[in-house]
């Protein structure tokens, strides 16, 4: 692949970026716009031994098991707080984690030199994050995370449109195969035709946005900084989050003052053993152990909310899920065989 006006360099670091963007590990609930997110991880693309693979899972699992419990946690606010109000709260843990470092770097901490694309940045994934909250408040925990897992299908035809790559035809045949299980998971009804409500569509605008959120990343982290990134993401999410907020505000007292605060400690928490987790494993791997969200979140709803996936939705999961590994999975071997 080859883009004009870029240097052999830019080339180098793009290419390796298109490895992530391939895959369903980036981006992770987890939205660009938290403490962990805008982390760039050097995966090496040999094999790695199995204790790193083994340590990584364990990262991973733990990580699908917060990610739960925090979805949990935000359904069980819903009753009260509406989703803005819940991510505004998300979104300013988020920033006084970062007040420590921008107090240390004051002006610098800020230093950007194509702020537009960073203020895209917050804003896809702001967005992303609060459409996600509303889609697990309304939906079961299986259906919510199966959808949540589109954002590897929204990543080939962006990666083709945004940086120029080349899709071949069983990243298309995958992609057409993914979004097949999203049809089933919508339940046709009678005479085969299909329903979707808000909930679903958020969670599938959730997707693409994140989706966009993950590109945006590998464009800034050539010429801008992990810091850069990360204060712009905070400052802005809490911006960007609170004039819906205010349309929907509830002073929150005690328990549930207790349990917001919470909310953003479990989200860096997530985010923070998702990372290791990529440091220390495989690529392919540990995008196989995320896939464990969905077993959680299902056990989750049943045992809660007494939620029985039902077999389109099962077979809607089982499809998607198969799409985005073979994704994941293909573009390892291309990267391994040096043709990306």
């Amino acid at each position: 692949m080859r883009i004009m006006g870029m240097d052999e360099e830019q080339h180098g670091r793009l290419n390796d970026g298109l490895e992530a963007i391939a895959s369903p590990l980036t981006g992770e609930a987890p939205v660009a716009t938290g403490p962990a997110a805008a982390l760039t991880v050097a995966v090496p693309k040999q094999a790695l031994p199995l204790t790193s693979n083994l340590r990584g899972a364990a990262w991973m699992l733990a990580s699908a098991l917060v990610f739960t419990v925090l979805m949990v946690l935000v359904r069980y606010l819903g009753t009260s707080f509406p989703a803005p109000v819940q991510t505004f709260y998300r979104q300013l843990a988020s920033f006084l984690v970062l007040m420590p470092l921008i107090l240390k770097r004051g002006p610098a901490a800020f230093t950007a030199s194509r702020p537009w694309i960073l203020c895209l940045l917050s804003g896809f994934g702001t967005a992303a994050l609060g459409l996600s909250f509303y889609g697990f408040q309304k939906m079961s925990l299986a259906e919510a995370n199966a959808l949540s897992f589109t954002r590897a299908l929204w990543l080939v035809p962006l990666a083709a449109i945004v940086v120029r790559e080349r899709v071949g035809v069983m990243r298309i045949v995958a992609l057409f195969a993914g979004f097949g299980g999203v049809l089933m998971m919508i339940r046709p009804a009678e005479g085969l035709h299909f329903t979707i409500d808000a909930p679903t569509l958020a969670m599938l605008a959730s997707a693409f946005l994140l989706a966009m959120t993950v590109v945006s990343l590998k464009l800034l982290t050539r010429d801008h900084s992990p810091t850069v990134i990360l204060v712009w993401g905070a400052a802005l999410g809490v911006l960007f989050t609170l004039p819906p907020a205010l349309l929907v505000w509830r002073w929150p007292h005690g328990v549930d003052l207790v349990l917001l605060t919470l909310l953003g400690v479990l989200a860096t928490v997530q985010q923070a053993f998702f990372v290791k987790g990529i440091q220390l494993g495989d690529a392919a791997i540990m995008g196989s152990m995320d896939y464990s969200r969905l077993l959680f979140g299902a056990v989750a709803g049943y045992w809660l909310y007494h939620e029985v996936p039902g077999p389109w939705t099962l077979g809607g999961a089982v499809v998607i899920v198969a799409s985005t590994l073979f994704i994941t999975l293909h573009e390892r071997r291309l990267a391994l065989d040096g043709k990306v």
